[in-house]
């Protein structure tokens, strides 16, 4: 691995973190801002589902924003209306109690965060072939830092503003996307991974066919939005069950870390075992949750089945990601990659949605039975790839 590499590849880890810790940070505090700004308390959590909408419809324009642009204009532009911007606005809104202030500002750090879920796939762009799957893998290792410093942030700078209560984490985001942008304006995109004009593209319908296509959309959307959905749920679940804050908290840190821990060497299991193993395997893991929810309610129960979720997760959508960027071409990168996160933010935001109600009508035991449908058809699409492996583009390598 060459040292421009190594330099591109440190500054998508670190920019990732400061995202992350945006992100993390604005799913442990928004909604409990939100109870203070709000008229009515059951839109206490509007601020997060801004914040989802925001992804959802910047994604695509991100991504066509970013092949007219490049990369490196692309993120800057991202972390600065975004980040800094949306944290700032945020902050005005705790500062000027203004639930709608507070509201738009996490819709502009959704923005930030569809245009920073492309950090992976710049990692991509700026790695040699044989060090792709281990680069996206760093990058999103990236969240393993995050675990700890996004709820560091959201409680330990509560008070950084005495006269804004709850209005420091976000004066934090801000001064962090000014840091990520200053480290994304060293970012150095080979040619190669620049957008080409006046190359012929296959229509997306052409591309959409490919069981392979398939199989990279189905794991991320599917897994993201079964670990979103889960995810959600378990608070309330916990709390249903007499568990502290404190020990939700705990096992809420657990399950990122096993979210993002494991991109140390998901990478180095793609290259050994190959992508149709490893998604095999995360399919079989979040089958692992349900079952540990069926088992009790204990906090070891719920700290394997959260662990158990972040992994299976990881390897869905690392695996998924890896495989997408065989399946086009430079010029063809925008729209597909676009179309990917597109769908699969759609989908997160419906599973966030959806949580509360499942589990008051269904309970957690059955809700989490429920998602052994979704992981199924996630199997049998993995399957029907690995009977059609004369539809695999030559670039990709080892998929069973």
């Amino acid at each position: 691995m060459c040292q421009l590499e190594k330099r591109n590849v440190a500054i998508l880890v670190i920019s990732q973190v400061m995202f992350m810790v945006a992100a993390i940070t604005v799913m442990t505090l928004s909604g409990v801002v939100g109870q203070q700004l709000s008229p009515d308390p059951g839109l206490a959590t509007l601020p997060i589902a801004f914040m989802m909408l925001g992804t959802v419809i910047s994604t695509l324009p991100a991504s066509l924003f970013m092949k007219k642009v490049g990369r490196r204009r692309g993120f800057i532009v991202g972390a600065a209306l975004g980040g800094a911007g949306g944290g700032v606005l945020s902050f005005a809104g705790v500062a000027i109690q203004s639930f709608a202030v507070f509201c738009l500002g996490s819709l502009l750090l959704g923005l930030y965060q569809g245009f920073a879920m492309y950090y992976r796939f710049a990692a991509l762009d700026v790695a040699s072939p044989s060090f792709r799957s281990r680069a996206i893998s760093f990058v999103l290792a990236g969240g393993v830092a995050a675990a700890f410093l996004g709820p560091w942030n959201a409680s330990a700078m509560g008070e950084l503003v005495p006269a804004v209560p709850s209005g420091g984490p976000y004066l934090i985001i801000a001064v962090l996307a000014l840091v990520a942008i200053a480290l994304l304006s060293q970012l150095k995109v080979p040619y190669v991974g620049e957008p080409h004009e006046g190359e012929s593209t296959r229509p997306m319908g052409t591309i959409a066919r490919n069981p392979a296509f398939l199989v990279a959309l189905a794991a991320g959307a599917i897994g993201y939005a079964i670990m979103i959905l889960v995810m959600t749920a378990t608070p309330l679940a916990m709390r249903a069950n007499d568990f502290e804050m404190g020990q939700v908290a705990f096992i809420m840190q657990w399950h990122v870390l096993g979210m993002y821990a494991p991109s140390f060497f998901t990478g180095s299991l793609i290259a050994r075992f190959g992508l149709g193993r490893i998604l095999t395997a995360g399919c079989l893991i979040l089958v692992g949750t349900a079952v540990t929810t069926l088992l009790g309610a204990t906090l070891v129960h719920f700290w394997v089945a959260l662990v158990l979720l972040g992994v299976g997760w990881n390897f869905l959508f690392i695996g998924g990601s890896t495989l997408l960027a065989t399946l086009h071409t430079e010029a063809e990168r925008g729209k597909v990659q676009g179309v990917n996160d597109l769908v699969i933010f759609a989908m997160v935001t419906v599973g966030s949605l959806m949580s509360g109600t499942l589990l008051h009508h269904l309970g957690w035991e059955t809700m989490n039975l429920l998602m052994l449908a979704p992981i199924g058809v996630v199997a049998l699409l993995i399957l029907w790839m690995r009977l059609n492996r004369a539809s695999l583009p030559v670039a990709q390598t080892r998929t069973s």
